[in-house]
């Protein structure tokens, strides 16, 4: 197991290491929790891709997690295989990406690789969701990791 280290600052103070990143860059779905302006938790399955050392999701403008993230920018996320026994959590914060070509681009990649198996689906979906869309993205910035990828 590793744990990074946690820090104040916007400064990433966790860097993903090679076996957990071969593990995160394996299409699979990540739990987000953000936190709702009475401070209770809110949670939600989401699409996500790891560029660099941060973690990419993306949102329509409007639901709630994402305007969680705009208020507080505290997040964490959980991604597990498909029996649950190998998992990674990272704790962060989350910087929100308002450019509508940048949001668009993102969860067009999104799409493409969440149906790699079904091109044609991952371009309708752009074409007749997604475009349709106000979108927003957020670059999380991991502040700890912990892994149980071994």
């Amino acid at each position: 197991m590793h744990t990074g280290p946690a820090t104040a600052g916007d400064t990433p103070a966790a860097s993903i290491e090679d076996e957990t990143r071969a593990f995160i860059d394996t299409t699979r779905f990540a739990t987000i929790a953000t936190i709702d302006a009475d401070g209770s938790i809110r949670q939600a399955v989401v699409w996500y891709t790891v560029n660099g050392d941060e973690i990419l999701v993306n949102s329509a403008v409007g639901r709630r997690w994402p305007s969680n993230l705009l208020r507080d920018p505290r997040v964490s996320l959980s991604i597990a295989n498909e029996d649950g026994y190998r998992w990674v959590t990272i704790s962060g914060t989350a910087e929100p990406v308002e450019d509508q070509a940048i949001a668009q681009a993102d969860i067009a990649g999104m799409a493409r690789r969440y149906h790699a198996d079904d091109p044609a689906k991952a371009e309708r979906l752009i074409r007749e969701s997604f475009t349709r869309q106000q979108r927003i993205s957020f670059r999380i910035r991991p502040a700890r990791i912990v892994d149980y990828v071994d």
